[in-house]
């Protein structure tokens, strides 16, 4: 819980009290690898703080086939907002890729936060724009960049992580196929793990 309430502190100067608040509405888990915080289908009624471990967004498409949305590994927040917002199904899934340990505090009690101390606008501001930032930098990726550029992209925001993901994740999060990702590793002279 300490590493949520620093990451909180960083973020934004709020006043000790507003802190202590959050600590009491905020609850510490242990999950397993393989645990969905939430599933597509579900309305989101909590987000959570990645203290140790990683998680992953995915779609799913009816076939079977999955889409990587993107990877939350520690000092991450993590849910579906638009979701949770509107009170509406979310469409991705969001999975533990490791045990790990989360701090998650129920959406109506952050509503509550809110209404009383408007201080946290600035806190979820922050939050919202670092997200839009970095939603914006994977579209223009996507639309613009190269395999091997949007791998290189994928290794220079995520260093260490590919040590900790299953190279058809990776795959899945460039928009390429597992083959065609092995095809750029082999190519910049990087030994495939599988």
């Amino acid at each position: 819980m300490d590493q949520f309430i620093e990451t909180v502190k960083r973020i934004c100067n709020l006043p000790e009290e507003e802190i202590k608040k959050l600590s009491l509405h905020s609850k510490e888990h242990k999950v397993s690898k393989g645990y969905y915080f939430i599933r597509a289908g579900q309305i989101p009624r909590k987000f959570a703080f990645v203290s140790r471990g990683l998680f992953r967004y995915f779609y799913s498409h009816k076939d079977g086939r999955e889409f990587t949305k993107g990877f939350m590994p520690e000092n991450s927040f993590i849910t579906s907002y638009s979701a949770m917002k509107t009170e509406t199904e979310t469409y991705y899934n969001i999975q533990a890729l490791e045990d790990s340990v989360i701090a998650t505090i129920d959406y109506d009690k952050w509503k509550q936060l809110v209404l009383n101390y408007q201080g946290w606008n600035s806190f979820l501001i922050a939050l919202l724009e670092k997200g839009y930032l970095k939603k914006e930098k994977r579209e223009r990726e996507l639309l613009l960049f190269s395999a091997k550029e949007r791998y290189q992209s994928f290794l220079s925001e995520y260093p260490d992580l590919e040590k900790r993901i299953k190279q058809h994740m990776i795959a899945s999060y460039l928009g390429i196929t597992p083959v065609a990702l092995s095809r750029v590793r082999k190519n910049m002279g990087i030994i495939n793990i599988g």
